[in-house]
């Protein structure tokens, strides 16, 4: 055989012709039929096996104009609270029968682009996204809506209506619960690092972060309130400039847990006491967050919840449609709890 020739594959045919049955009965033991006997399926699925078949997905889908994957889009794999979701919803899927294809956009708004492209080519049944930050324009998603093809998107979410599903945090409770532990520990001054106000998360946190101090009639010093990129320097940045003057904030709530880590390495190298003098809270409950010195308080998002509440609004637009009572319904708001520890 000439090196440049591929083996030919085993087909259905190969197994019937082996086993001295139909084809048709061999393709229903292998879509799992339930009018196949099962010691016929087991005999079937020994010799596929035995044969190195392997069954063409994509010809399948096809045929049925279903091929029982499912894409997501997350920005970052390994994100604590994204890699949660993503476990939970694989593990739920696939007791539906249903293949996960994960795809990350690093962030990335071209990225994301071509991913919905190359989910939408796939076939997929349905599409999950969590956008990325510069997300505004949601048209790459068109022409998955378009073909009724389910779209659910989770915690980033759009800002302005579209014709999809979105499944959100509770994010301003979030941040008015973070802000009113801070206050009720007696925290007067109290700074937030938050992320970009184009995203969903960070304008409804610091919405949250703002009605607290409303609430308890406390100023805001303006000058303490950062809108950025949340990274571990940006927030070294932002620690920088608040403790630079006479005035200091004695509270900190940071939008996310990366940052309130980072946030808190400076404190700890610079002399400023935590808790004592200054109390700080994050967002997320990053598995980190409960072993560093002192424990970081923060917001429960409740990941796991998120996935199952994802994968059960799925099942009912795959089954339903544009029946579904998910087309009709509001953003669905999961809950969030705050978790004190040692940092207030």
């Amino acid at each position: 055989m000439s090196k440049d020739k591929k083996p030919q594959e085993n087909t259905i045919l190969d197994i019937a012709e082996a086993l001295k049955l139909s084809p048709a009965t061999i393709s229903r033991a292998l879509n799992n039929h339930p009018h196949v006997k099962e010691k016929t399926k087991n005999d079937i699925l020994k010799m596929a096996a035995q044969l190195g078949y392997r069954r063409n997905q994509m010809a399948s889908g096809l045929r049925s104009n279903k091929t029982n994957t499912v894409g997501l889009i997350v920005p970052r794999i390994s994100m604590f609270f994204h890699a949660e979701v993503i476990t939970t919803i694989q593990n739920s899927l696939h007791k539906h029968g249903y293949n996960l294809i994960i795809c990350q956009s690093n962030d990335l708004l071209s990225m994301e682009q071509e991913l919905a492209e190359i989910l939408y080519s796939s076939r997929v049944d349905a599409l999950i996204v969590a956008c990325t930050l510069q997300t505004t324009d949601f048209s790459h998603f068109d022409r998955l809506v378009d073909s009724g093809i389910p779209v659910i998107f989770y915690d980033r979410v759009p800002l302005s209506p579209y014709n999809a599903t979105f499944i959100k945090g509770d994010d301003f409770r979030g941040g008015y619960l973070a802000t009113t532990h801070l206050i009720e520990t007696g925290c007067k001054r109290i700074a937030h690092i938050s992320g970009k106000l184009s995203s969903n998360l960070y304008q409804d946190r610091t919405a949250g972060y703002r009605k607290a101090m409303e609430q308890h009639k406390l100023p805001i010093n303006e000058d303490w309130v950062f809108h950025q990129e949340l990274t571990h320097e940006n927030a070294r940045e932002a620690m920088s400039r608040m403790f630079e003057g006479e005035q200091v904030p004695d509270g900190l709530f940071s939008a996310n847990d990366v940052s309130a880590i980072a946030a808190l390495e400076f404190a700890k190298e610079n002399g400023i006491a935590v808790p004592d003098t200054l109390k700080m809270i994050g967002y997320s409950n990053d598995p980190r967050t409960s072993i560093i010195s002192p424990s970081l308080s923060t917001i429960e998002q409740h990941p796991d919840l998120v996935g199952k509440k994802i994968v059960e609004v799925l099942m009912d637009l795959l089954k339903n449609g544009h029946e579904s009572e998910a087309v009709k319904a509001k953003p669905y708001v999961i809950p969030v709890d705050l978790i004190r520890r040692m940092s207030s």
